[in-house]
């Protein structure tokens, strides 16, 4: 039974690191008292411990300890003992390279299908998508795929942000680049807009939060998804529906 919060965002304008989620963690996580925390991502080039200790002082306010993943002598059996995953944001080719290299892809993508709960922000959600095609960040480092997790059946853009009509910057907007994705690829696509998260139980998924999600499906024109159960994703028909 997978049991998954994929969220745009850890931190939204004007809040501390997870707080407007918390809420929300302190009930998904009630049966966690220590969180494995995966930190490969790295945001800004921050040190693991660094970025372990920030996650660690926000769990505690909802009294969870938190563990990060490079602390174990052997990474693998940190994924097989961990009873909950967080997976922070940073950029999404340094963590998926990180974690092919490491050999955990397959046995974290056990363990979340087999229950244990999961919760990905940013780059954290861009590897449970079908790929990490449609993640914002530069490739900086080269994983031997682009293949995600596959623990949904599209791919997510994280901090999805709408066309502007007013601004004056002459670079692709969001929008464009998941078109420019789907000329090559079928794969639909999210977008999460800040503040958004997706909660998947087995194959249901909704969306919770403050705003509709924008969904890019090829030879399609972009439609809104508002709040709520999602379409039913075990038949790829529905999204022709919606």
């Amino acid at each position: 039974m997978k049991s998954i919060i994929l969220a745009s965002t850890s931190t939204v304008h004007g809040s501390d690191h997870l707080e407007y989620l918390l809420p929300s963690l302190e009930v998904f996580f009630r049966e966690v008292e220590q969180i494995c925390f995966i930190p490969y991502a790295r945001p800004g080039g921050v040190s693991l411990d660094d970025y372990t200790k920030k996650v660690g002082e926000a769990f505690q306010k909802i009294n969870k300890s938190v563990r990060g993943l490079h602390t174990f002598n052997n990474p693998l059996e940190g994924i097989q003992s961990a009873k909950g995953f967080f997976t922070g944001g940073g950029n999404t080719f340094v963590l998926l390279k990180s974690l092919y290299e490491s050999g955990l892809m397959e046995a974290l993508r056990g363990k979340i299908c087999s229950g244990t709960p999961y919760l990905g922000t940013s780059a954290g959600s861009n590897i449970c998508g079908q790929s990490i095609g449609t993640t914002n960040d530069m490739p900086i480092v080269y994983p031997p795929t682009h293949n995600g997790l596959g623990l949904v059946p599209f791919n997510i853009n994280p901090h999805y942000l709408d066309p502007d009509p007013g601004s004056t910057h002459m670079g692709e907007s969001r929008e464009t680049r998941i078109e420019e994705f789907h000329v090559f690829n079928m794969t639909p696509v999210v977008g999460l807009r800040e503040g958004s998260f997706l909660f998947v139980r087995d194959d249901k998924i909704s969306l919770e939060g403050p705003h509709s999600a924008r969904l890019f499906r090829a030879g399609q024109a972009p439609t809104e998804i508002e709040p709520g159960p999602f379409p039913d994703f075990s038949d790829p028909g529905s999204w022709n529906e919606i």
